[in-house]
C-alpha cells in the first residue's frame, strides 16, 4: 500500500491508537479531492525546504521559522495545496521552537506512523489533500484536547482572517 493510499485510509478515521477518539470523530463531511503530483512537479512549485519537508518527511531546524511566534487572527494553510489546516486561534507557544497548534480542521489532518521511543510516543501527520508531511502530534499539549500538532513552519503558509 502506498502512502497516498494510506492516507486517504486514515484521513477520516481515529488518527493512531495513542490520540483521543476525538480527533477524528467530527471529521469534515466534504470529500476531499486528493491532489497527485510527480516528484518533478512537486519541485517545481515547492522551494527546496518545503520539498525537504513535505515530500520528504524532513524537519526544519528549531526556532528558525517566522510563523514560531505569529499571533495574527487566520488560517495557517498547507503549502504544498493550500488545505486549510489550523485555525490560528488554535495556535500557542509550546516553547518547542516550532508553531504549535492544540487542534487541527477536522479531516484535513491524517496521521500514521505511531513512533514510540523510551521516553515518550508520537505520531506523524501529513495534509489529507496532497500526503505532505507536517510534523509531529503529542500528548502534551493544552486543554481541552491535550493534543500538541508541532508544526514545520516551511510547510505552511498563513492567509490573514
Amino acid at each position: 500500500m502506498n502512502r497516498r493510499l494510506f492516507l486517504s485510509a486514515v484521513a477520516g478515521t481515529a488518527c493512531a491508537r495513542m490520540l483521543p477518539e476525538a480527533l477524528a470523530a467530527d471529521a469534515a463531511p466534504e470529500r476531499i479531492v486528493p491532489v497527485v503530483k510527480s516528484e518533478s512537479e512537486w519541485r517545481a512549485v515547492l522551494t527546496p525546504e518545503q520539498f525537504h519537508v513535505l515530500r520528504e518527511e524532513g524537519t526544519e531546524r528549531a526556532f528558525t521559522s517566522p510563523l514560531n511566534h505569529d499571533k495574527r487572527k487566520g488560517t495557517f494553510v498547507c503549502a504544498g495545496c493550500a488545505l486549510p489546516l489550523f485555525d490560528s486561534a488554535t495556535k500557542y507557544d509550546s516553547g518547542t521552537g516550532w508553531p504549535s497548534f492544540y487542534d487541527c480542521i477536522k479531516g484535513h489532518v491524517a496521521a500514521q506512523s505511531e513512533i514510540r521511543t523510551s521516553y515518550y510516543a508520537y505520531s506523524e501527520y501529513h495534509c489529507a489533500r496532497c500526503g505532505g508531511h507536517h510534523g509531529h502530534i503529542f500528548n502534551d499539549g493544552p486543554k481541552p484536547t491535550g493534543l500538541r500538532y508541532c508544526e514545520n513552519g516551511v510547510a505552511i503558509r498563513f492567509v490573514p482572517a
